[in-house]
């Protein structure tokens, strides 16, 4: 787990990237689809993928 520096070393390298405006629109995305996921865990009843049993 990287200490307060590193994170904020990345922080700021995200920001130079991507820039001020978009941060906010990554973070809501990368939100929405971390829910997605652990909504699809959590529900993990339809079964196999691949419709094999």
């Amino acid at each position: 787990m990287p200490g307060p520096l590193e994170m904020v070393m990345i922080l700021a390298v995200f920001l130079m990237l991507f820039g001020a405006k978009r941060l906010p629109e990554i973070g809501r995305a990368l939100g929405e689809g971390i829910r997605e996921f652990k909504k699809s865990m959590r529900d993990g009843s339809d079964g196999p993928i691949d419709g094999k049993k």
